[in-house]
């Protein structure tokens, strides 16, 4: 059984959650009629999410299970 854990740190919850808020409000913007200015607003969201998981290099949050029979 593998004892690693897949919660991952704060700081990658932090830059996850913005990436996401990113989305909803891109997507809320192709529901409103599509209103670019706020999809655009969104995508720019999503780009600062990027760069601050690279910047708390959020791939050194995977762990990699012990092969399953």
């Amino acid at each position: 059984m593998s004892s690693g854990s897949h919660a991952g740190r704060p700081k990658s919850w932090v830059a996850v959650a913005i990436i996401f808020i990113g989305f909803a409000i891109g997507g809320a913007a192709l529901v409103m009629g599509p209103n670019w200015i706020v999809f655009g607003a969104g995508a720019a969201v999503i780009a600062l999410g990027c760069v601050i998981g690279w910047a708390v290099d959020i791939m050194t949050d995977v762990v990699v299970d012990e092969p399953r029979a």
